[in-house]
């Protein structure tokens, strides 16, 4: 999948780069955002924030009654907050329209495996056909400098032999969440260049490991199922010897930022896909994450080992990604290591437990980041 581009890297943008630098370049940027009421979505409405960017967000309401966007006010602290449906393709047009952005990222999702299986039509429409709503309305409005399609770690054909993954490897996916994502990989790949490139409106989709961070209340999720077994003092592991490349979730949304930056100068690349995965230490299994989070709260949490999945749904044992290319072109290093990122969602969670003003710690994290 290649735009028939030659990679052309200007500079390095990398962890030299200081927070005052990123604010010189974000100060007053218009970014439209699917998904900001999300996790991950949330976290970079934040940061964009932050560095002085105009943030409007587009998605569902949260659907957990427990949630990072509503928990931190999030909705009155971006410029504009749109409850919309991804599929809508009408509202979405005119939302983007009168946002007038120069980037468009496209987060907006189905994201969970088990619920795929439970809803795979609704998660085709919402990660496949809501790519391709947002696709075409880059190519309609003809303005937007630059775009994002966030997928995911999972789109490569995984035959779990211990593999790092690279852009290029094959895309698959048994489970209809990971086949959707791939699907979707496709259309990014069609429309850049079927439409896009000749336009010069740069596209590119990112994939990331697997996010950790404060703020994550979904459900079939290590991170807040280890919280909310807090109540019972166990928790079930339905696949507790995989391995996760984890990363804190600062980490690749700094590395997308980072691309949106290359890509709004419009710098060409070989490739559209790029890989977004933590230091090659973080790459360990369910239990070893448990393990780690009880020695940080002194919890005996109890830990029950029960493959629920194994026989009625399939999910891939090993996972773990290639991002040389980020590295070599952007600059791009990730920062944290497991244990570091698991301090900083220990001390988000304990300021959730003691009440404390969760926009203020998330903002604090974001500053250290570059200290």
């Amino acid at each position: 999948m290649h735009y028939g581009y030659q990679i052309k890297p200007h500079g390095n943008y990398g962890m030299r780069n200081n927070i005052k630098s990123l604010k010189k370049f974000w100060n007053n940027k218009n970014v439209f955002l699917t998904g900001h009421t999300g996790f991950k979505g949330a976290w970079l409405s934040i940061f964009l924030k932050i560095l002085g960017a105009k943030v409007t967000g587009y998605s569902l309401k949260p659907n957990q009654q427990t949630n990072f966007f509503d928990l931190a006010n999030i909705k009155n602290f971006i410029d504009h907050s749109i409850i919309g449906d991804i599929r809508d393709y009408s509202k979405l047009k005119k939302s983007i329209y009168k946002c007038s952005p120069d980037f468009v990222v496209h987060m907006a999702a189905q994201s969970l495996v088990r619920h795929s299986y439970e809803n795979p039509k609704y998660t085709y429409e919402v990660n496949t056909l809501g790519t391709v709503n947002i696709l075409d309305i880059l190519n309609e409005l003809n303005f937007i400098k630059a775009g994002l399609i966030i997928t995911t770690d999972k789109v490569y054909l995984n035959k779990n032999k211990n593999l790092f993954f690279r852009e290029q490897d094959r895309l698959g996916g048994v489970d209809p969440y990971s086949s959707s994502k791939a699907c979707a990989e496709l259309v990014v790949n069609s429309y850049i260049n079927s439409f896009l490139k000749n336009k010069k409106i740069f596209v590119a989709s990112v994939r990331a490991g697997n996010v950790i961070g404060g703020g994550d209340f979904s459900k079939d999720r290590i991170i807040p199922d280890y919280f909310r077994s807090f109540k019972d003092k166990k928790i079930v592991l339905r696949s507790p010897n995989s391995i996760r490349p984890w990363q804190h979730v600062l980490d690749p949304l700094y590395g997308y930022l980072l691309l949106l930056m290359k890509l709004y100068q419009k710098k060409e690349y070989e490739e559209y896909s790029w890989n977004f995965g933590p230091k090659r230490s973080n790459n360990k299994s369910v239990l070893n994450v448990v393990h780690e989070l009880n020695g940080h709260f002194n919890n005996s949490i109890k830990i029950i080992k029960k493959p629920i999945l194994s026989k009625k749904y399939y999910e891939s044992s090993v996972l773990m990604l290639d991002s040389t290319k980020a590295r070599k072109t952007l600059g791009w290093e990730p920062r944290y290591d497991l244990k570091e990122s698991l301090i900083l969602v220990a001390n988000w969670y304990k300021s959730f437990l003691q009440k404390k003003d969760l926009l203020a710690i998330s903002k604090k994290q974001i500053n250290s980041y570059f200290k």
